[in-house]
């Protein structure tokens, strides 16, 4: 990791409450970037259905309800990583989870296809969640957005991690990524919320970026929360 994490153990409530221009340029930003993402990379779009359906003749795309702001549910979408049955599977593998905390990860999981492999390591089967950028319930930037069993098992102290709008990627994607732990993973969503700003998003988005091309890690989970 290579930005220290800050002590502040709770959420700045002026972080979360008014601030409407920041939130109003924040908004502006994820609507047309996630607009005008969606029309250029559209061949790409084409070519990963094509890979993605011809591997084993399954759906190109994988919902899923997750938990957003204010403990308000939704549906995300990405690209299908996994074998179809991959939510069955997953009670048998529970025992082999390799982090603490209320969030399932594991290196070299059989659930993961051999095209899933490859759009994981570079977070191109989160290209979908584009869309739920464009309509709204989530940002660019954010904490990532929970499953409901995952919130299940939350303390109020994690919970404050869905005070704000989850997001694409975030303080912990752009620097630790697999590195973290379900604890530090809250912690830097801590500090993201306490520092956000317009030019700390534009950051973490070119670092997101920079990870993309060269992964720093990476886990098997359920389609990658």
């Amino acid at each position: 990791m290579d930005m220290e994490v800050s002590s502040s153990a709770y959420v700045k409530q002026s972080k979360v409450k008014g601030r409407p221009l920041y939130h109003g340029i924040k908004r502006l930003f994820d609507f047309l970037a996630s607009l005008v993402a969606l029309i250029l990379l559209s061949p790409l779009f084409l070519w990963l259905a094509i890979k993605i359906h011809g591997e084993d003749g399954g759906p190109v795309f994988y919902s899923q309800t997750r938990i957003g702001k204010n403990e308000k549910p939704f549906r995300i979408y990405k690209f299908r990583s996994m074998v179809v049955n991959a939510d069955k599977m997953k009670k048998e593998l529970l025992d082999q989870n390799e982090v603490e905390g209320a969030m399932f990860k594991m290196h070299d999981d059989p659930r993961i296809t051999k095209v899933g492999k490859f759009i994981r390591a570079h977070s191109l089967d989160e290209l979908p969640q584009l869309w739920n950028v464009l309509i709204g319930n989530m940002s660019l930037v954010g904490p990532r957005p929970p499953l409901p069993n995952e919130v299940d098992q939350y303390t109020d102290y994690d919970k404050q991690r869905l005070l704000v709008k989850p997001g694409c990627s975030g303080l912990w994607q752009a620097t630790s990524r697999n590195a973290a732990n379900f604890a530090e993973m809250v912690q830097l969503d801590i500090e993201y919320i306490n520092r956000s700003s317009v030019f700390f998003d534009l950051y973490l988005i070119f670092k997101t970026i920079g990870v993309i091309v060269h992964p720093n890690g990476m886990y098997g989970e359920d389609e990658k929360s």
